[in-house]
Formats: C-alpha cells, sequence, structure tokens
C-alpha cells in the first residue's frame, strides 16, 4: 500500500513539474515576454537530459522514463522559446 502511494505521489510530481513550467512557457510563447535565464535553463536541460537518457536506457522503469522525459521535454521548450525570443527580438 505505502509503495503503491509512493508511486502515485512520484506520478505526481510528474504533472505539477509540466503545471510549473506553464507560466513561463505561456510568457514566452503567447506574451513574448523573455522571462527565463537561458544560461541556467542550457545547465538544466543538459542536467534533466542526462536524467533522461539514464532512465530510458540504464533504468527498467517506466514511471521514471515518464516522469523524467516530461521534467526534460518542459525544460527544453522553455529553452527553444528563451533563445527563439532573443535572437527575433533583436
Amino acid at each position: 500500500m505505502i509503495l503503491w502511494l509512493l508511486t502515485l505521489a512520484y506520478a505526481g510530481t510528474g504533472i505539477i513539474g509540466l503545471i510549473a513550467y506553464w507560466p513561463t512557457i505561456k510568457d514566452l510563447h503567447y506574451h513574448k515576454k523573455p522571462s527565463a535565464n537561458i544560461s541556467s535553463y542550457i545547465l538544466w536541460a543538459a542536467t534533466s537530459a542526462t536524467a533522461f537518457l539514464y532512465a530510458l536506457f540504464i533504468l527498467p522503469d517506466l514511471l521514471f522514463i515518464i516522469v523524467s522525459g516530461i521534467g526534460f521535454g518542459a525544460c527544453a521548450l522553455v529553452l527553444f522559446l528563451s533563445i527563439r525570443l532573443k535572437r527575433y527580438s533583436k
């Protein structure tokens, strides 16, 4: 029972994490407001990519693969939108 609750809670962190990225994605995409630090997101994207690749190729845990993939995807999207906004605002 406790392991099931822990699994459910971990799945929830992936959903909550994605929701947490939404305001920044909205600012960058819809409002064209540069609200993300590119240097920070380069580091976060690199570390989350490493975690995702580790999950994908080393760990046989589907939930961890999904949650780390969501985190990497959201982080990479913020980085992409930030770079695109900076590039086209000049």
